[in-house]
């Protein structure tokens, strides 16, 4: 199979979607890769990295999209390489579909295959593709909330983690899955006080037998969220509906009683974000304040860390693309009932229940087009 890597150009993304020891494996199994010019300057790897790896350089990703059986990217596809999808390409990034009708209109127009990372499960239950990426976002969480928080942009003037003789920074976790529990890893490193809401008791027993005492778990009911958001100085929102939109669990009522110069980190804004005052933000420009209140809502956290984010995604995401290669797209979904969850479009029709109902969309299940 061919397969193409352009160069992803949403604001300040800087991973890439195969490195090059990933080439290397994919070029092991007699596959050609095809490799935007400069598609890996962001993680420090070069064009003869590429070559050496067995990478053909595309001049742009105009060659990459005509020439490729199938493109692997980080992000999702920007208009400009939507528009130059085609039918029965196959294209294997993050979507996050659920929140951007545009995005899914034009990929049903396209005639592509469109394999979602975020929606590829594991037999644990788990979601093994965004997971990487999750916990580079439960930690940085933390980190730009903490920066958020200081007088200069915006917060309260507040050390997080306090010192001694001054209470520390009351940070609460709206879910307790890798975004959660990774950010309250940091949280109490930090020194800071911590309380992670979840729904599930199972996840939160799991939380209290890693934590210890030290980290208060709640159930998250209406009421308890209501209480802990408003007395919150930082508010990481991390819950998710596997290719769902996110769940409103912040209302715009909350925002205006929390404490001016609060911070919500809005972590979940792939799926649409979990508060009603959220909207997508950039590295370029990442905070905006409503009722006083900080917000944090940038749609691609991990890119700001490119090398770590992409070696840690391509650990994950590897296999999967040396099955697509190996056995094309119907072949390597049909052994692998996993990998089909990650199917979110195919042939002009929206394949995933979660982005359907997200959108108001018909429904066709992925098997209907896996026996042609």
């Amino acid at each position: 199979m061919r397969i193409g890597v352009p160069r992803e150009i949403k604001n300040n993304e800087f991973r890439v979607g195969l490195t090059p020891a990933s080439v290397r494996e994919l070029a092991s199994h007699g596959h050609a890769v095809l490799v935007e010019h400069d598609a890996g300057a962001g993680i420090g790897a070069s064009d003869d990295d590429y070559r050496r790896a067995g990478a053909q350089i595309a001049a742009d990703a105009a060659q990459v999209f005509a020439e490729a059986e199938m493109v692997v990217k980080v992000k999702e596809p920007q208009a400009g390489e939507r528009a130059m999808l085609r039918p029965g390409q196959v294209l294997f990034t993050y979507l996050h579909l659920a929140p951007d009708p545009d995005q899914t209109r034009e990929l049903m127009a396209s005639g592509a295959v469109a394999i979602a990372y975020e929606t590829v499960t594991s037999a644990a239950g788990g979601l093994p593709l965004l997971a990487p990426m999750s916990e580079v976002a439960g930690r940085m969480s933390v980190q730009a909330g903490a920066h958020c928080l200081e007088k200069e942009t915006g917060g309260r003037g507040l050390l997080l983690g306090g010192v001694p003789g001054v209470e520390p920074g009351h940070v609460v976790i709206l879910g307790g899955g890798v975004v959660g529990s990774n950010a309250a890893l940091i949280a109490l490193g930090m020194g800071a006080r911590v309380s992670v809401l979840d729904r599930s008791l199972a996840t939160l027993r799991h939380l209290t037998e890693r934590f210890g005492p030290q980290l208060t778990t709640l159930h998250a009911t209406r009421d308890a969220i209501e209480t802990h958001v408003v007395a919150a100085d930082l508010v990481i929102g991390s819950v998710l509906v596997p290719g769902a939109a996110a769940p409103k669990l912040v209302t715009r009522d909350m925002i205006r009683a929390m404490r001016t110069g609060s911070v919500l980190v809005d972590v979940a804004i792939d799926q649409g974000g979990c508060a009603e005052t959220s909207h997508p933000t950039t590295h370029a420009d990442p905070t905006y304040v409503v009722d006083g209140v900080v917000h944090y809502c940038v749609a691609n956290m991990p890119g700001a860390v490119p090398r770590t984010s992409t070696y840690a995604l391509n650990a994950a995401t590897l296999p999967c693309v040396v099955a697509l290669a190996n056995k094309g797209w119907r072949r390597a979904l049909q052994d692998d009932r996993h990998l089909r969850n990650g199917l979110n479009v195919c042939d002009g029709a929206v394949t995933h229940p979660g982005v359907a109902e997200a959108l108001g969309l018909a429904y066709r299940a992925a098997e209907e087009f896996l026996g042609r």
